[in-house]
């Protein structure tokens, strides 16, 4: 593996290369994304695909890469012109990609901005939270999220983002009537160490979840893109979400195993299903 640095107006973009450039087999790169997640967590998907020139990168903000726009917001906008500079420094043409997460949210913004960068897109599980029926409670839940991040500290946000993401059908009347979860419940510090800079749990990547992906334009550019869910999150956010994105563009949604993070080993917590998950990525990509 390579690790270089990219100089932009606004950012030193951090990535790493895994494989030779131009690609051995003519295949175009992988490129692996993610947000708030930064190219740590898709060491377990890389290593599954020791035959591809793998590329993953951290965000502007996140592990390895700084910024010097004086921001501390997120947007997919920006995001994807970052992601665009990298591809283009690549020099080895268009990409296939998986994005996941917010990194989803991301990679459908750069079929809009950059039509050309990307062969096929696999967005796993976009948390684009106000395209689902019931966005304006989704939107309150996750204000709820970031009130108990400001109020008592990250256990406690950590805990109210579990319990919303873990949530199963729409946000109702007894969703909102909980009592505040515990953090010790979820083995998660009760002490306030006072940092408020989380990306997930504060309200600096809510652009990211308010994004309303452009359908005709991604329906008209020449990436094949495919709306992937985890065959445990049918039923939970992030799950419902994908769904509502399929139906935007016109798709019905691709299945994959495990739940939000089937592509991680235990490193992280609560472990997916890599073996299982890069299988069924390298079927959907082949079948391009």
């Amino acid at each position: 593996m390579e690790t270089y640095t990219l100089t932009t107006a606004g950012a030193d973009l951090v990535y790493d290369v895994r494989g030779p450039l131009p690609t051995a087999d003519s295949r175009p790169p992988l490129f692996l994304i993610g947000h708030p997640m930064d190219a740590s967590g898709f060491t377990a998907l890389a290593a599954r695909f020791p035959d591809r020139t793998v590329v993953t990168y951290d965000p502007r903000g996140l592990g390895r890469s700084t910024r010097a726009d004086a921001r501390v917001d997120y947007t997919p906008e920006t995001l994807a012109d970052d992601v665009h500079a990298v591809i283009t420094k690549l020099g080895a043409g268009p990409v296939e990609m998986f994005a996941s997460s917010g990194g989803a949210v991301i990679a459908l913004a750069l079929v809009v901005r950059h039509p050309d960068d990307v062969t096929t897109l696999v967005a796993h599980e976009p948390p684009l939270i106000t395209i689902t029926p019931d966005g304006a409670a989704a939107v309150r839940a996750r204000a709820g999220v970031r009130d108990a991040y400001e109020k008592r500290g990250w256990g406690a946000g950590m805990a109210a983002f579990v319990a919303m993401t873990s949530w199963e059908g729409e946000f109702t009347d007894a969703y909102f009537a909980q009592p505040a979860p515990d953090p010790a419940a979820f083995g998660m510090p009760t002490e306030d160490d006072g940092s408020r800079d989380d990306p997930l749990l504060s309200d600096r990547s809510w652009a990211v979840s308010d994004h309303r992906p452009d359908a005709d334009a991604i329906n008209a550019a020449p990436t094949r893109v495919v709306i992937a869910v985890g065959e445990e999150s049918r039923a939970v956010q992030t799950g419902r979400t994908a769904e509502a994105a399929a139906e935007l563009l016109g798709q019905r949604v691709t299945v994959f195993p495990s739940h939000h993070g089937g592509f991680l080993d235990g490193e992280f917590g609560y472990p997916g299903k890599p073996d299982e998950f890069a299988a069924r990525l390298r079927e959907v990509l082949d079948a391009s």
